[in-house]
């Protein structure tokens, strides 16, 4: 039905097509202002920051996974899930369960300690999926950033 597979560039444009469908569905579209460019050297380009499974069936990238490294000084290297992004016609299908799989076996084959990652309050069908993997929701952490 799907195949999940490491993203290569030429998935670029497609993954970009999930993350502007991920921000309509988060009711933030105009939030989305990385470019095409920007996007593929930042995964693809001499230092990669970012990578990524895609689900891909009938040649058609239908759901993608992108995670980074993220280095805790109390727990050292961790995966950082940027997003799990399943097209609407594709939820319920086991696609997220297949990618979230390939995250854990990703993880453990590179030595991380553990994965963490960010579901909104409001996402009840994500935290719900989160739960079947026993993940810890930590209410005491604010989330602090600064644009640029």
């Amino acid at each position: 039905m799907y195949q999940i597979r490491n993203a290569v560039k030429a998935d670029c444009p497609a993954m970009m097509d999930l993350i502007r469908e991920l921000a309509i569905f988060e009711k933030a579209p105009e939030q989305v202002t990385v470019s095409l460019s920007h996007f593929e050297e930042s995964g693809f380009g001499e230092q990669p920051v970012w990578w990524a499974f895609v689900a891909e069936t009938d040649g058609v990238i239908v759901a993608m996974a992108l995670y980074y490294i993220r280095y805790s000084t109390w727990k050292g290297q961790r995966m950082y899930l940027e997003d799990i992004i399943v097209s609407e016609a594709y939820r319920g299908q086991g696609v997220g369960a297949a990618l979230m799989e390939a995250l854990i076996a990703e993880a453990k084959a590179k030595h991380f300690n553990g994965m963490i990652w960010q579901v909104l309050d409001w996402n009840e069908a994500a935290i719900q999926f989160y739960k079947k993997y026993q993940a810890h929701f930590d209410p005491e952490w604010i989330n602090v950033s600064l644009d640029f």
